[in-house]
Parts: C-alpha cells; structure tokens; sequence
C-alpha cells in the first residue's frame, strides 16, 4: 500500500465532493441510530485491490464502524466472491457507499487487466510495465494496483528517472549528446533513450544507453533488433500494443513491455455493496 497520509486526504475531498452538507436522502429516511452491516461483493472475475482505500473511507464518516477484509487482495478470485464487512452507524455507511466503490472498482480494474497481460505473457520471459498515463492524483495507487495485478512500475514521475525521448534528442543536439548530458547531471539515475529506427538504436547503443524504448516497431522489427542488440541494452517495447497481441510482442525477445492502457482504459472491476438492517 502506498502512504497512507495522502490516501486519506484523498479520501476527505473524495468524501466532501460526494456529500457536501449532507446526504439529505438518508438523513430523511433513515432513522437517527439505525446500526446496518454493509458487504462488499465482487460480481465479476478478477483481481481486487483498494481495501484499504474503501476501509478509510468507512472509517473517515464512522470512528466506530467495524471493518472485516473477507477475501485477499492481489490475488485471482472467481466471482461472485465477498470481499469486505462494514458494520456501523447506517447513515455513515450510506454516505460512504458511492467513495469507497469508486475507488476500489477503479483500482481492482486496473490489477485485473495488468494481471490478463501478465497471464497472455507466461513463459516469455518479459515482464509488463505501466507508464505515467494515470488518473491525476491517483498515480501511487493506481501504480500499487499494477503491481497487485504481477506488472512492474516504470518510472514514478519526471523525477526519478532520465527517459531520453526525441524531443530531448533533438533541442540536445542529437542522441549522444542528450545521453552525455543526462549522465553528467543525473549519473545515479537510470536511464533509457526512446528509439523508433534501426539507425536510432545504433546511435543508442553507441551513445552507450543501458536501456532502449522501442517505440511502435512490428513484432518482426522488435525481434531483428532483440537479434542485433544481443544482449548489450535492456529493451522495452511500447506503443500500439493491446491483449490479444501481446504475446506475439513479448516473443520478440524484449524484457519489457509497457501498456498505457493499463491505467488509463482499464474497465472497472463489477462490485456492489449489500447493506442489511442490524437489530
């Protein structure tokens, strides 16, 4: 899970964007007092992650409610399957209903389909990157649920890695010397330079990057230059890639296959919440 300081001052302008002064339904119709044990269930097959995010967000409008997590996160469940227990004030739970399924399906989306490309790659040897094509405010998590769903993080933001593309190539004065500025700023950093040509991987290579993006090249042009590189940089290949294609990419020899849609389309994971009246 990610820090949980920023989580939860999501959760409070989450909280406050859906109930303003009120949720004036439930404050009509439910009595004052009425105690209700809401139940999670995930409706479709996948991945589920966020608990703690729907935990805080039930615990941000009940310090009393009690929390029960009835199945794991990161893991392939079949659905239907119960996935977490609230029980508490029934107003509270109501207000806090729409939040905390929001960001669960959101997040639970995003680890089912990083976890189907993870599965379309088995045996290949490459591994499924994510990129920073996120939901503004929802990087740290949305990059958490892509390491649930089995896929590895890219870099964080602008900060923490030199990723060389051709705009920076150009306005540097070619490959080399973007790389030989970029190490002589940033020597700790790691570094990776964008290539969309045969020529650009060599000017690359030459220029000594240890890591070369490959950018919308054919799974026969990934493979001529797998075949080529032998080895001398680590190679990822991105652009154009969706699921039902994905194998034929991660064949090509590359170690690495980013997906933008990982985190940008990734359809929400089916859960709804079952609430009962307590005695």
């Amino acid at each position: 899970m990610v820090d949980a300081q920023p989580v939860k001052e999501l959760m409070r302008r989450a909280l406050a964007e859906d109930v303003g002064d009120g949720d004036v339904t439930s404050l009509a119709t439910v009595p004052a007092g009425t105690r209700a044990m809401a139940t999670i269930i995930q409706k479709a097959d996948g991945v589920v992650y966020g608990l703690q995010v729907a935990q805080d967000a039930f615990t941000a409008l009940d310090g009393d409610v009690e929390l029960e997590v009835l199945g794991p996160e990161g893991a392939w469940r079949v659905a239907p399957a119960p996935v977490m227990r609230a029980t508490g004030d029934a107003r509270a739970l109501l207000a806090a209903e729409r939040t905390a399924l929001n960001l669960l399906q959101r997040l639970s989306g995003v680890a089912t389909l990083t976890a189907r490309c993870v599965r379309a790659i088995d045996g290949t040897g490459a591994r499924i990157l994510d990129t920073r094509k996120t939901t503004p405010g929802l990087r740290a998590l949305e990059k958490a649920a892509v390491r649930a769903g089995g896929g590895v993080n890219h870099r964080a933001g602008l900060y923490d890695m030199v990723l060389i593309k051709e705009n920076h190539a150009t306005l540097a004065g070619g490959v080399g010397a973007a790389v030989a500025a970029a190490r002589a700023a940033y020597p700790d950093l790691p570094l990776e330079v964008e290539c969309r040509t045969p020529a650009e991987v060599d000017e690359a290579l030459q220029a000594g990057a240890p890591r070369l993006l490959l950018d919308n090249m054919t799974p026969d042009e990934l493979r001529a230059v797998a075949a080529h590189v032998a080895g001398r940089a680590e190679l990822e290949a991105s652009g154009g890639i969706v699921l039902h294609t994905l194998r034929a990419y991660a064949e090509t020899g590359v170690d690495f296959i980013s997906i933008g849609a990982l985190t940008h389309s990734a359809p929400a994971l089916d859960l709804s919440l079952i609430l009962e009246a307590m005695p």
